[in-house]
């Protein structure tokens, strides 16, 4: 099947969270099981010609957008990967990546918003994206079985292939499906951005685009697209309730028959402390010495002193309450009393920054603390930490706590969607398990499971027992990459 993969940003050409991994990652797990793949996503400023080897193809776009025509260029390029699934025949696979280049839409310094707040015209620059993932199908004659779509600034594509393009023989055989990383991100604009769309507003309504007298585009591609997935099983089921729902759990629940759970895998390539570049030792499961070594050189670039009797918890996230940033708060002095020391790397709310410049200051001897991204630094922070902490008030499926499984770095996380998924309380007796869970969205349960995790800690044999097992998992994305062709096949025979 000729499948195009469309997605608002692609690791390494751009990234802002995990939907660029898992879009980064997939397309190559797909080829690899013989899908004629191809992708898609804007040309940010950070998509850079020279250092992508990108090629201008000659060939312009001219998209309709309110009551005038955009021009864009469209380039070409290539995913490259040491990615292999064993014993593909399908290996080394290059897979085409065109760009939309259309300086006034995307050469800005980030992707969707400064720190300040989302760019206002968002909603002009993704109703272009959308269309004008179309119209390159037609420009270079790529003619897909499906085109897979992800996350709202993608999802008035189902929308347009069911309404405009319904007629266009080009597309009669083209079915969608729409994958939901985060069903917390919808694209919400006022209805006086209709005109964008050229659609008429008979799809302004409760069946179609319509959410409380806005434009929901992340609804577009609920109600249009063939089939829908969600990045676990448990998200999937979550998500059609209202606690999770965000409002769409109506929608959800009438679409539960095209509606699946499918676990996002890793890229072992890139996430292996027997091969990670970034690191200051390598190691195995069945020899964990140099994870040692990382740990002191992990604490070393925060001036913190390394001690094998004193473990590290470490957190990488964007700073939000979404991620249980509201019940770290609330525990940061008693965490700060237990027998521990505390990494944290990320960017997110400015009420967070200050709170942890503050731990950072109060607590020199305790807590390192990294405001903004350093890939290099995240892969040190894997290797060198002994827990990670994941008390997410809902996550669609998380990548962090299946590093921290390869890494050795015991997860602590709360059971919701693909935490729930993945993480299995350790069991003494069985000598089960791969980390520690907690159920109530309280800073009394995260504090518990935390404590739980130090006093394990002491006792070394079952701590190594424990690391042996998380390094045992296999989340790669070979399973999941079989799903998706299934899924895709599900979306042809709806579409037919």
């Amino acid at each position: 099947m000729k499948i195009l993969f469309a997605s608002s940003e692609i690791v390494p050409f751009a990234k802002t969270g995990g939907l660029a991994d898992v879009s980064g990652v997939l397309p190559k797990a797909l080829a690899q099981l013989g899908a004629d793949m191809t992708a898609i996503m804007p040309k940010y400023r950070t998509v850079d010609d020279r250092e992508f080897s990108l090629e201008y193809t000659d060939k312009n776009i001219n998209i309709p957008i309110s009551n005038r025509i955009e021009e864009a260029k469209i380039y070409k390029g290539y995913i490259n990967s040491k990615f292999q699934i064993p014993n593909s025949k399908f290996q080394n696979r290059e897979i085409p990546i065109y760009f939309i280049d259309k300086k006034e839409y995307y050469d800005r310094p980030y992707l969707y918003g400064t720190p300040q707040g989302d760019y206002p015209d968002n909603a002009e620059r993704f109703i272009y994206f959308a269309r004008a993932i179309i119209e390159t199908c037609k420009t270079i004659g790529l003619k897909p079985d499906v085109i897979h779509c992800n996350d709202w600034q993608t999802g008035m594509v189902p929308v347009y292939l069911k309404t405009l393009y319904k007629d266009d023989p080009f597309f009669k055989d083209t079915a969608t499906l729409f994958t939901i990383h985060n069903l917390g991100y919808q694209g919400l604009f006022w209805h006086f951005d209709m005109h964008l769309t050229n659609l008429g507003w008979d799809i302004f309504n409760p069946d179609g685009i319509e959410f409380y007298g806005k434009i929901n585009i992340l609804k577009g591609g609920l109600v249009y697209s063939d089939a829908i997935t969600a990045v676990s099983k448990t998200y999937s089921q979550e998500i059609q309730t209202k606690e999770y729902g965000h409002g769409l759990d109506g929608v959800l629940r009438k679409r539960k028959a095209d509606l699946y759970g499918v676990i996002n895998g890793i890229d072992y390539e890139e996430w292996n402390p027997a091969t990670d570049k970034y690191i200051a030792a390598k190691y195995l499961k069945d020899n964990l010495s140099g994870k040692w070594e990382c740990k002191r050189d992990l604490l070393n670039i925060f001036r913190l002193k390394p001690s094998k009797e004193v473990p590290v918890l470490s957190i990488i996230s964007r700073l939000t309450d979404q991620k249980g940033f509201d019940l770290i708060a609330e525990i940061m002095d008693e965490l700060m009393k237990l027998e521990i020391q505390f990494i944290l790397l990320g960017t997110g709310e400015e009420k967070y920054y200050r709170l942890f410049e503050d731990i950072g200051k109060r607590y020199p001897a305790k807590a390192g603390i990294k405001i903004g991204f350093d890939n290099a630094l995240a892969h040190k922070i894997e290797a060198g930490a002994d827990m990670f902490l994941m008390p997410s008030r809902y996550e669609p499926c998380g990548l962090n706590q299946l590093y921290s499984l390869k890494y050795g770095t015991i997860p602590i996380v709360r059971a919701t969607g693909g935490l729930n998924d993945t993480i299995e309380n350790y069991d003494t007796i069985k000598k089960r398990g791969n980390g520690f869970k907690f159920t109530d969205y309280s800073s009394e349960a995260l504090l518990s499971a935390i404590k739980t995790a130090v006093d394990f800690y002491r006792d070394h044999p079952r701590w190594n027992r424990l690391m042996t097992n998380a390094m045992s998992e296999d989340f790669s994305w070979n399973r999941s990459a079989k799903e998706y062709v299934e899924l895709y096949k599900k979306a042809k025979a709806k579409k037919g």
